[in-house]
């Protein structure tokens, strides 16, 4: 997937040998995807890399084309 056009990831070369990340982060882009599939909201997947902003995490899902859950 090409994920350049999404505003919630970045590459750097110097963080995971230039993997996608999520944007001010070390988590790799596919960490949340495998969590989303595997089940996991939103919010949890945020708790599971403390400090991650779950509005990043609903971004990457949204742009992966994945159900993003809202709490109610």
């Amino acid at each position: 997937m090409d994920w350049s056009d999404c505003a919630n990831v970045e590459r750097d070369i110097k963080k995971l040998s230039g993997a996608w990340i999520v944007k001010g982060s070390r988590v790799p882009v596919q960490a949340i995807i495998d969590n989303a599939r595997d089940g996991f909201s939103p919010e949890t997947i945020a708790e599971i890399f403390q400090g991650l902003p779950v509005d990043r995490v609903r971004g990457v899902l949204r742009f992966a084309g994945l159900h993003v859950s809202h709490p109610a």
